[in-house]
This record gives structure tokens, sequence and C-alpha cells, in this order.
């Protein structure tokens, strides 16, 4: 009679022997092809399940058999054949929901700067929320059946992981501020540069602040991040995404990691798909990591994503506001906290109190900065501390009020989500230790204006008309083109300070159209501008010699802050200077 390990030995699928004490007793040579980490196989129960990544990209589940000695023999099953064709199908289906999709919520999205009756105002809301989740709903399908298919390979590159927590943020802000939430970041100064791959990670971010946003109705998300040194040049980084909603059941803080499932008082709502965290508990096993949820002490819920990472070069730590005191006044808890998070993480001691009242009855340092957080429901809270230096913290849309606070006293301001560095340049500015920006630079740092003359390639007269409409109304002065050739011309004949470059056009494509423009000697940054929405485009499009990718539906507050990124970049700012190389 054969024994286990020659059954083993023969199988054709990823098989190993794991005795009662965990040790590996006998494995497969594809066992060892695949490479799963033994010490997640070891404590796998009957009918339990995980994932791992193999080497080549394709994702493993693996299951195990207790036998009757205790022993447990574990097998994995790789993803099924025909993936090249599914993919192909999956990339298709993908461009051509986006594409429509993009022309219904971008037209919504102008008709509602419009004057409208206030029943037309309500049915238009009605027509975005709808289309806005049959969005969310396309995009999780698309995911979810693409990360089942097996085909994930991860890209890693140099990544900053305190820029993808501040980017997130800046992302979601529109979406919170409009639910009259917070959200903010906060990250430690010694963070090293990891290599990973900055897509997936952001997914996995998004979908967990997302969902943060979407399920908290007062109060607000904080993201943050720590670091665990594993040693042999490697870090572990986790991380969490923490609100103050109505948090999680015990019951269902691993079911709602199943696709479809919701928890208690959410089940059955129409603006969830159930589907991103199944995402991301995919996208953790191909990090050969974890993902999870915990509830903090103060209530919500706090969910999390852990892996481990190569280091490309430690961080800095360094602490410029070291010796100074920083007094943050905000009665929302995500505010004060991430605030405070960063002003200690830049070497300053930090105070926090709730109102303006507290403060005053507090002796404060002399030289202490005051952080004052804008509260519209509270005009007796934004008012500058009597005898303090003071800092008015704003929302991107409260940027009008800047000249009001100004002629009150206020030194400065700053704009939520707040950035580490904008709040340790107006807090060294405040204390005198550097030039403060005048209040002519303060009106042009605070205006949503972004002047640059954009060249557009979009051979969809639908989409052409709303990217158009939302440049203008950035500020930018825009010329249209509708074919690759066309922009090739275009771009190399006119003084451009960004091309943003449809992928699908007739003709050349737009990867082509940037291969040649590359090729020439242009050296405009090129955005792509395309329905074609997985990492392997982005991927795609970056191999192409594009800068960056941005996806439809286009978005107003996104396309901005792309516009704010690239122009401030270096780029010759004359029109009648072409950026060709000499």
């Amino acid at each position: 009679m054969a024994s286990a390990e020659d059954i083993i030995l023969a199988l054709a699928a990823p098989a190993a022997l794991i005795d009662v004490k965990g040790a590996l007793v006998c494995a497969n040579a594809t066992f060892d092809l695949a490479g799963a980490p033994v010490d997640r196989l070891v404590d796998l129960n009957e009918g339990a399940s995980c994932e791992t990544l193999a080497a080549g990209g394709a994702l493993i589940t693996w299951t195990a058999s207790v036998l009757a000695d205790g022993a447990r023999l574990v097998v994995g099953r790789a993803a099924s054949a025909g993936l090249d064709q599914r993919e192909r199908y999956l990339a298709s289906m993908s461009h051509e929901l986006r594409t429509p999709l993009n022309g219904v919520l971008g037209m919504a999205g102008l008709l509602a700067d419009t004057r409208l009756a206030a029943d037309q105002r309500a049915y238009l809301a009605t027509l975005q929320d709808c289309g806005e989740h049959l969005l969310g709903l396309v995009n999780d399908i698309l995911d979810l059946a693409r990360l089942d298919s097996g085909q994930l390979i991860l890209h890693p590159a140099p990544f900053e992981p305190k820029a993808l927590l501040q980017s997130t943020a800046e992302l979601l802000s529109p979406r919170a501020h409009a639910k009259g939430l917070e959200i903010a970041w906060a990250a430690p100064a010694d963070l090293p540069i990891v290599l990973a791959d900055e897509g997936r990670l952001r997914q996995v971010l998004f979908n967990l602040a997302g969902n943060a946003v979407k399920f908290t109705e007062a109060g607000g998300v904080l993201l943050g991040v720590e670091s665990r040194a594993r040693g042999a040049g490697q870090v572990t980084l986790r991380f969490t995404v923490t609100d103050t909603g109505p948090g999680v059941p015990e019951a269902d803080r691993e079911r709602i990691f199943d696709a479809f499932a919701q928890s208690g008082e959410h089940v059955g709502r129409s603006d969830s798909s159930g589907l991103g965290l199944a995402i991301v508990r995919r996208l953790a096993a191909a990090h050969a990591g974890a993902a999870g949820l915990d509830s903090p002490p103060a209530g919500g819920a706090c969910f999390w994503f852990e892996a481990t990472f190569a280091i490309e070069r430690a961080g800095a730590g360094a602490l410029p506001l070291s010796g100074r005191t920083v007094v943050v006044i905000s009665s929302n808890p995500i505010v004060a906290e991430a605030a405070v998070r960063q002003v200690r993480a830049a070497g300053a001691a930090a105070m926090t109190f709730n109102t303006l009242v507290d403060a005053e009855r507090v002796e404060l340092p002399d030289d202490a900065v005051v952080l004052v957080d804008h509260n519209p429901a509270r005009r007796a809270s934004n008012k500058r501390l009597a005898g303090r230096v003071s800092v008015i913290l704003l929302a991107p849309e409260q940027r009008g009020s800047i000249a009001r606070y100004r002629e009150a006293g206020f030194a400065g301001y700053l704009i939520k989500p707040l950035r580490d560095v904008s709040l340790i340049e107006r807090v060294l500015a405040a204390s005198g230790a550097v030039a403060a920006p005048s209040p002519s630079q303060d009106e042009r740092a605070a205006s949503d204006q972004v002047q640059a003359r954009v060249l557009l390639a979009e051979d969809n007269p639908v989409n052409a008309v709303l990217a158009r409409s939302l440049l203008e109304r950035a500020g930018c002065s825009v010329d249209r083109v509708a074919s690759g050739e066309e922009a090739v011309a275009a771009a190399l004949s006119g003084a451009y300070d960004l091309i943003f470059m449809d992928q699908r056009m007739p003709g050349l494509s737009g990867r082509d159209a940037a291969r040649t423009l590359r090729d020439r000697g242009c050296r405009t940054a090129i955005i792509a501008l395309t329905a074609d929405a997985f990492e392997e485009d982005r991927q795609a499009c970056l191999a192409a010699g594009m800068d960056d990718f941005l996806t439809k539906p286009l978005e107003p507050a996104t396309l901005r802050l792309m516009l704010r990124r690239w122009r401030r970049a270096g780029w010759t700012p004359d029109r009648e200077k072409a950026k060709l190389a000499s």
C-alpha cells in the first residue's frame, strides 16, 4: 500500500504533509515551486482555507485535511485555465462599461453646477447616487473576478507609505466633507522607503477608507501606518483606517470579508455591494499579508492591513519642530488626533483642547503656536486665542474665508486634511523661524484655478465635452484633438504644460502616441486618460512614457489634484516655449 508520502509526491497539485507539531514532513516539487509559507499553513484547520501568491503571480487556495494521527494534508488549488481569454474579456468589459458611465456621471456633475429648482436638484442627486453605486458595483465585480482568476502580478517599486496616506485622504476628502465628516492622516517620521506595488496598496487603502466614509455618520476617519523591523532589510507595515462609526458586531468581524457579505444594520443597503472587503482580503493574500478588524476602546472600528516589504532606503526621521509647543483646538476627535500625531512626529510637544474656552483656562508656554479648527456650527470657536500666534484650519471649500481670518489677526491658514510638510512650514513661519508667505502668495495658493495650457486627446465627443468643461472650470486653456496622430503633431508644434491622452483612439493609440512623443524628444507631462482601470493598464501607460494615470469617470476633485501635482512639477510656464529636449 502506498504511503502518504508516496501519494503526496505523485500529486500534480502542490501538496505537503505537516505533522501534529507543525513540522513539515514532506512536500512535492509543485509545493516547493509554489513558494508557500509553511508557517501560514500550520494552523489551517479542516474545512478552512487561505490564499497565497505563487512566484509566477498565480493565486493559490490552500485547504487542509486532518488525518487520523492529527497530521495535516495540505493541498493547493491554482486558478483554472483559459485565463488569457478571461483577462481580455474583463479588460474589454471594464472599458465598455466605464465609458458610458463617465458620460452619465460627468454630465450630471456639470448639470449640478447650473441653476435648478429644488425638486430638480433632488432628482439629480438621486441620479448621481445611483450612478455612483453602479460604478462602484462595476469596479468591485470586475476587480473580484480578476483576482479570482489568479493572474495577479505585483509590480514593486520604491514607494513612500506616507505619500499614500496623504493622497488617499485628499482624494476622499470631498466625499467626507459632503457628509459633514473629517478625514485625516498621520505617520511616524522615520518610515522607510520600501519596495511595493503602490497601485495595489492604494486599492486596499481606498477600499478600507471609502467604506469607513460610507458607513460613518458623524465624526470622521483617520488613516495611519505603523512599522515593525523584521531584520535582513525588511519591515512590516501595518496600515490602519479608524472611524467613529457604529462599529461591527463581534459575530460579523470575519464574515464581512466574504464576498457580498454585510454587517448588522448595513444589511440590504442599496449603496453597498459587499465586495470591497473581499477584495482587500485577496490583495492581502497576494502580499503574503493579512487584513482584519479591531474595535477601539472609544468605539467605532479599526480596519487594518499588514504585510512585509523590502527596505529600499531608511527614513530620515528629522525633527524640525524639536523644542517647540503646538496647541490644537478642535471639537472633532479625528482632526485633533491627526494634528497631534503630526506635531509629535515632527518633534514638537502637543496640547489639545476641545474649545477656546478650555485652552484659555490653562497656562500655555509663551512661544506656543495655536492651531484653531474652523467650526461653522460654533462661531465663538472661530476666534484667535488672545495673545497667541494662531493658525486657522480650513476645509478646501472654506478658502474664501482666508482674508477674513487674516483681518482677525490669524498668522496663516492650513487646509484639511493637513499635510505634515505644510504644518511644519506654517508653525515655523508663525514662530518667526522662517519667512511667512505674503498675503498674495497665500491667495495664489488658496486659489482653485490652475493656469495651464492643456492638450486634450480624446475621440469620444461626449467625454471630450466633459473633460474640456472640467479643465476649463479649473482655469486651463484647452486644445482638443481626436486621434493619436493629431496629438503627436499638436504636441510637437505647440507649447503645452500638460497633455491628457485617451488610450483607445482610431489610428495611433494613446500609448503609441506617447512613445512617439518621447522618441521625438517631447518632455511635456503626459497623463493617461482612460476607462481601462486595471493596475496592469497603469503600468503599461507608465512604461510607454506617460507620467501619470487618470481613470474615467472623471471626478473634478481628482482632476484638480492631478493638475496641481503636474503643473508645479517644474515644467516651463511660458506658453511660447515648447518643452522639447534640446
